[in-house]
């Protein structure tokens, strides 16, 4: 489904799969197995621009529209979606938190970095009793007077994340602490090296889903950062977060149709050489009926994403249409999966196929950068004037 892409569109789109079908598709079910991928494709994405989409060419990236990024999470959802996870929280939670709220110098320090990938950044929101309820999160910083005249006071954080994609990879790590007790307007924003002392990352194993992604449970200890490495003002950081989770949803729902699409040709291509009674399987009504609806829901989220990247691209506002498509497509791709497995049947619940990796995947996608509960109150909210979260 074309529509109006542009022929440049077109071609990196080509261009990503045809890569991922080389590099990424081939060691998909490895790196689940051994719940990490191998690092050495990372720079080679950041040469085909994964990294850079987006960033300004001034800061190392290669530029870009915000369809072209759709198409480029669709394409990692579908080859792998622990990559996706890679790319958007690096690139993009972090990557476009400094692009539109760092100063110049965090800018030309931190983005030529992330966008060739030989940095990776991880966005440190979620704590152990503050998912949803991101306003009240208790990490703290607090402004050391003790420091030299002359200089801004630094910043001692301290406090723990948990979930963190790239945690244990990451160099950089964008932490959210309370610097005050005003509720979501006491929380602010720092850019903290992930080789301060006091600063520790431990990687969780066992997960569902996205295995090959590295996450972590994130421990600050008395780790210190000058005022430099604070991201926009004092008590601004709850807005920063949610600002920037806005575009993470689009990576989230594009990642999701990529996982549909997935499915998709999993199914026909399984469907039509499955032979029982004599024929293929694909002749018989309730598999198609099974594939009509993996197609619709294909078309339907991918629809919907590319809504939300125009949007974006015109420079109108997209926050409820990056929640719809994020609902619709992150449902839709649990839906996929699940259908995929009947279609293959015995054969869908084991490695050998593809559709078992897509299910486990599409789980964590209802639930990370905003469950589907909490995008249906954000959706209720514009619809009707009124807010369920107070």
């Amino acid at each position: 489904m074309d529509l109006s892409l542009t022929e440049e569109q077109l071609a990196f789109r080509d261009l990503a799969r045809d890569f991922l079908e080389r590099e990424a598709v081939p060691h998909r079910m490895q790196w689940d197995h051994d719940e990490s991928v191998d690092l050495a494709i990372v720079p080679k994405m950041a040469q085909l621009g994964f990294f850079g989409l987006t960033i300004p060419e001034e800061y190392g990236g290669v530029g870009g529209d915000y369809v072209t990024y759709s198409l480029a999470m669709e394409e990692l959802g579908r080859a792998d979606s622990a990559l996706r996870g890679i790319v958007s929280v690096s690139s993009g939670l972090v990557g476009k938190s400094i692009l539109f709220h760092g100063s110049e110098e965090q800018k030309q320090e931190w983005l030529p970095q992330l966008a060739n990938a030989t940095k990776l950044g991880c966005f440190g929101l979620t704590e152990p009793g503050t998912g949803s309820d991101a306003g009240n999160l208790t990490s703290r910083a607090v402004a050391d007077p003790s420091t030299g005249s002359g200089r801004a006071a630094d910043w001692v954080i301290n406090g723990q994340k948990l979930f963190i994609t790239n945690g244990t990879w990451a160099d950089v790590a964008l932490v959210f602490a309370r610097t005050s007790d005003d509720g979501p307007r006491g929380v602010t924003a720092f850019l903290v090296p992930t080789d301060s002392p006091g600063f520790e990352a431990r990687e969780i194993k066992g997960k569902l889903g996205l295995r090959g992604q590295a996450t972590a449970e994130l421990f600050l200890h008395d780790v210190r950062v000058p005022d430099a490495a604070r991201l926009g003002e004092v008590g601004k950081g709850f807005k920063i977060a949610m600002s920037t989770l806005d575009k993470g949803r689009l990576a989230v729902a594009s990642g999701c149709v990529g996982i549909v699409q997935g499915c998709l040709e999993a199914s026909v291509a399984y469907a039509t050489q499955r032979q029982q009674f004599g024929k293929p399987i694909a002749s018989f009504q309730l598999v198609q009926d099974l594939i009509a609806d993996i197609s619709v829901d294909a078309d339907a989220a991918r629809l919907l994403a590319w809504r939300c990247a125009d949007l974006i691209d015109r420079g109108e506002p997209y926050g409820i249409a990056a929640s719809k498509a994020k609902l619709f497509a992150s449902e839709a791709a649990v839906r996929a999966a699940n259908n995929a497995i009947q279609v293959h049947g015995g054969a869908g619940y084991v490695d050998d196929f593809p559709v078992a990796k897509y299910l486990r995947d599409a789980r964590v996608m209802t639930l990370y950068e905003g469950t589907s509960q909490i995008q249906k109150l954000l959706i209720g909210r514009d619809e009707t004037g009124i807010s369920a979260f107070v």
